[in-house]
């Protein structure tokens, strides 16, 4: 968080470590003989984990929003690649094609599930622990 009370710095400097985070791998990714099903669990498991890393406390603007889901769209165009139309010619693939090829697992969702399951965490939590007593505003 800047100055300003802002996370969108802090976001995109997530952004850029998910960058670096698939192009270390990218042998990985565009090699043909890897599954694309294998190449979506890696990106989840890796690159995703990388960008959402504390994303429980995030407040999701919609430039926010906007950014994230255009990292995630560049890295599924390049894992899948152009497609080959009837007549031959080659055309970059949509977002709704990509949308359907992710099957809902959109980071947006992810990062909502993930606030929601902080929210149980912290429900649970006993009332002499630091984190909750500084979230009932009993600031240690």
């Amino acid at each position: 968080m800047n100055s300003d009370n802002s996370i969108e710095e802090e976001i995109q400097n997530r952004v850029t470590l998910g960058n670096k985070a698939y192009y270390a791998n990218q042998f990985f990714f565009k090699s043909r003989l890897v599954p694309k099903k294998l190449k979506m669990k890696l990106c989840w498991s890796i690159v995703r984990s990388i960008v959402t890393y504390a994303c429980e406390t995030w407040v999701l603007k919609e430039t926010i929003k906007t950014k994230l889901m255009v990292f995630e769209r560049k890295v599924l165009r390049k894992i899948f690649g152009p497609t080959k139309e009837r007549d031959g010619m080659w055309r970059i693939k949509t977002n709704d094609e990509l949308d359907k090829l992710k099957r809902r697992k959109i980071i947006i969702n992810y990062i909502k599930a993930q606030r929601l399951s902080w929210f149980g965490h912290l429900h649970q939590m006993s009332e002499d622990r630091l984190v909750k007593k500084y979230i009932n505003g009993n600031r240690c």
